[in-house]
């Protein structure tokens, strides 16, 4: 069930990807992409009612379990509120003490409760769900200043058909380790797509800089499946974006970009 779920989630991810600038998308459009990508990975749809539900049971888990902590966790603020009225009305000292370490407490909670929200389950990297908080409003429009990195995985479905999804999983959980090393912001995107998040004070020169060195770390390393060896590499292409710029044309521009780096970086190396 596990695989046919993380697939599932590879097929959406890429079917949403492909349809996202296209002006209308009939139902009949979405299960001609969606099964064009099933077919790529060899995802069976067959079972897929049992799938779904056995999906649709685990996020309804998770939501009731969220619910539940959420409710908790307003209860607490509630009666920590009080106790804190109460501490400064009465200028108790011992009793703001306790306020004190029970918000801290809760802090922690909600702290814990949004890793779960906005942490992709593979990699423990950003999901698009913090992307969109963080950086986007509801007019899909950047909400502060910066530049933005794409990196897209070489060869990726080619592993995965060579070595199988459980392989491929562990590529994506080394690339999204060593990406870390960037020490930025990043956002699981698409299947094997990620963003890379830099402050408004980075020089494209730097990103540039600290992406060719983690790549180069990355290469330098030989990856074994199944008593075989292979290398494994990424492209990447840059943008700069604004406050109130699209987030579709910033990704776009950025495609370009990674576009031209995807040449350069095959010359150099091959498939497996």
């Amino acid at each position: 069930m596990q695989n046919s779920e993380n697939l599932l989630q590879i097929v959406t991810n890429d079917t949403r990807d492909s349809i996202l600038n296209m002006d209308i998308v009939t139902p009949s459009i979405y299960a001609s992409v969606f099964s064009k990508y099933a077919d790529d990975h060899d995802l069976s749809l067959e079972n897929e009612d049992e799938i779904s539900r056995e999906i649709l049971q685990k996020e309804c888990s998770f939501l009731t379990e969220l619910q539940s902590q959420t409710s908790k966790n307003a209860n607490i603020l509630s009666e920590t509120t009080t106790k804190a009225i109460t501490a400064m009305r009465d200028k108790n000292e011992t009793l703001l003490q306790d306020v004190l370490k029970e918000t801290e407490a809760l802090r922690q909670e909600v702290e814990k409760l949004k890793e779960s929200v906005y942490r992709d389950e593979l990699t423990h990297t950003y999901n698009r769900k913090w992307l969109h908080d963080n950086y986007i409003d509801d007019e899909k429009r950047f909400t502060k200043n910066g530049l933005l990195a794409i990196i897209d995985l070489n060869y990726f479905k080619l592993i995965n058909d060579t070595y199988g999804h459980i392989i491929g999983d562990k590529v994506l959980i080394f690339m999204a380790n060593h990406l870390k090393s960037i020490e930025r912001d990043i956002v699981r995107y698409g299947g094997d797509e990620f963003i890379i998040l830099f402050p408004e004070s980075t020089h494209e020169n730097l990103a540039t800089k600290r992406l060719h060195k983690t790549r180069e770390s990355i290469l330098a390393k030989k990856l074994k499946a199944h008593e075989e060896m292979f290398t494994l590499s990424f492209s990447f292409g840059l943008a700069s974006f604004q406050q109130n710029d699209s987030l579709a044309e910033i990704i776009e521009n950025a495609d370009k970009n990674m576009y031209n780096d995807k040449v350069k970086i095959k010359s150099r190396i091959t498939g497996i």
